[in-house]
């Protein structure tokens, strides 16, 4: 099985970077041993203008069947010679894929130590695949590849070029270019080449789920082919498929509801003046964020599910904020933040006040500690009741800032949206949401465990029935913030 990646470059980004981002160098042949025999990565190429990665795999057959307990594609039993004599060891199939995350894991989380601004950018890839299996044809393979966002030439391979009557054999030669990150061209690789191939060769255990989760986020659960991608990696499994589904679904809904919240954000009361542009509530939040740690004279902060790095963003926009690090469970998610923010672009001295780092806040991170104040911003909304009790040990427990943030939405507000339906939440993924009463209970409770104290304030218009559409707490552990707090709320009243 062979598969190559080149890229090109010049003096400035030269090409080579490639060994930088697969952690292989260029002038060294490697060999890394797998399950299924050997995997080698070289490289036929390698200069400032053009650089190119090869992955061989060197199937064993005879580790192959014991593996494989003598079963063939779809578990069927095969007969003894097709055991050992078969494409296996010429032919890209979930093997390779294996060997890919194998060989290039670090590469396929986006991850460069050395150059930590690569895995950022997209690059100017080509990939070669010189015997793919494609049950479906060269249509199948255009129709999973392209919506990515690739260029791709699939030409189906003859059965036998002496006999060209015979027909088309099931393979083709494949050629993916595009501008990609490198992460996410391994991510589809990984999940598309078992899928094509229309099998596995190992037994797929419920972990497999979580398998596809992480490699096609982002990117599947959009994909028109979202249902055959899932059943055919799964093997048809029905339910693992269904549990796959499922939560691609609720991916799905999340990414695409983000446009409907922001028009939430942007909607205003009846009663405002239309000629006026209004000011959408996720910015009149991270001003009244920005006006109460700025009150507590806060220097070093933590942005707790930190998202795409909107506050992020807006704290790094202020000088007095010399610390700004943001804390997200999606790899992703930290991915489009640091391109929001330019940060391979930003002035090293600029650079060097924030940090963007993974990391789950139901646990708890002794790198969190020592901080003046900590921001969960429209975060507790999307934890399952049954774990916040660990969030809250990880963030007022150890973390342990001397002030904390919490914006979560007003359940009560809803009713003023006449876009949102009756009973729906703001958000799918939003696993609760408040009213005033049960988040003051909620949070009374947690400054009394913790030791710290907590006043509230309204964000954005407070309507005298059902309150403010957003509504926040402010704990914190010392003396003298009641006036900070006094002046955010006079300058709402202003606003209002």
């Amino acid at each position: 099985m062979f598969l190559t990646i080149s890229t090109t470059g010049d003096a400035r980004s030269p090409a080579t970077d490639l060994g930088f981002l697969l952690h292989k160098h260029p002038e060294r042949a490697q060999r890394f041993a797998t399950s299924y025999g050997d995997a080698h990565v070289f490289y036929p190429e390698a200069s400032p203008a053009r650089c190119t990665a090869a992955l061989l795999l060197d199937v064993d057959p005879v580790s192959l069947v014991r593996r494989g307990r003598g079963k063939g594609r779809g578990g069927a039993p095969d007969t003894a010679l097709a055991q050992y004599v078969n494409d296996r060891p010429y032919a890209a199939s979930s093997l390779l894929a294996v060997a890919l995350r194998t060989v290039f894991a670090t590469a396929m989380k986006g991850r460069c130590d050395a150059k930590p601004e690569l895995p950022l950018r997209d690059l100017p890839l080509r990939v070669e695949v010189p015997a793919l299996p494609a049950r479906g044809g060269p249509a199948l393979v255009r129709r999973l590849l392209e919506p990515l966002g690739w260029s791709v030439e699939a030409d189906a391979l003859p059965l036998d070029g002496q006999f060209p009557e015979w027909g088309d054999s099931h393979y083709v030669r494949l050629v993916l270019t595009g501008e990609l990150r490198l992460s996410d061209a391994l991510r589809h690789l990984y999940v598309l080449l078992p899928v094509l191939d229309d099998a596995k060769h190992y037994w797929v255990a419920p972990d497999e789920v979580d398998k596809l989760l992480q490699a096609g986020e982002g990117w599947l659960p959009g994909h028109p082919e979202q249902t055959l991608i899932t059943r055919r990696y799964l093997t048809r499994r029905r339910t693992l498929t269904r549990d796959a589904m499922e939560r691609l679904e609720l991916a799905r809904l999340a990414e695409a509801d983000d446009s409907e919240a922001e028009e939430l954000d942007n909607a205003v009361d009846e009663d405002a003046d239309t000629e006026e542009k209004p000011v959408p509530l996720a910015v009149r939040r991270r001003e009244a964020i920005l006006r109460v740690l700025n009150g507590q004279g806060a220097r070093r902060v933590l942005d707790l599910g930190c998202g795409q790095g909107q506050l992020v963003g807006a704290l790094l926009k202020e000088s007095r904020f010399t610390e700004v690090v943001g804390v997200d469970v999606s790899v992703r998610a930290l991915n489009e933040a640091a391109r929001r923010l330019r940060l391979e672009r930003m002035p090293e001295r600029q650079a060097a006040r924030v940090k963007l780092t993974q990391g789950s806040l139901a646990y708890s991170d002794v790198r969190l500690k020592g901080y003046d104040a900590a921001v969960l911003c429209e975060v507790v909304e999307h934890v399952d009741p049954s774990r916040l009790p660990a969030l809250e040990h990880a963030v007022f427990g150890t973390a342990a800032p001397a002030s904390v943030v919490v914006t979560t939405p007003n359940v009560e507000y809803n009713v003023r949206w006449e876009s949102l339906p009756a009973g729906r939440s703001r958000h799918p993924d939003h696993r609760f949401e408040w009213d005033r009463e049960q988040f003051r209970a909620w949070a009374d409770s947690v400054a009394g465990r913790y030791g710290y104290g907590v006043e509230y304030v309204p964000v954005g218009d407070d309507d005298p029935e059902v309150g403010p559409p957003t509504q926040m707490a402010v704990f914190r552990t010392g003396p003298a913030a009641e006036p900070a707090t006094r002046r955010t709320e006079d300058e709402q009243g202003d606003r209002r």
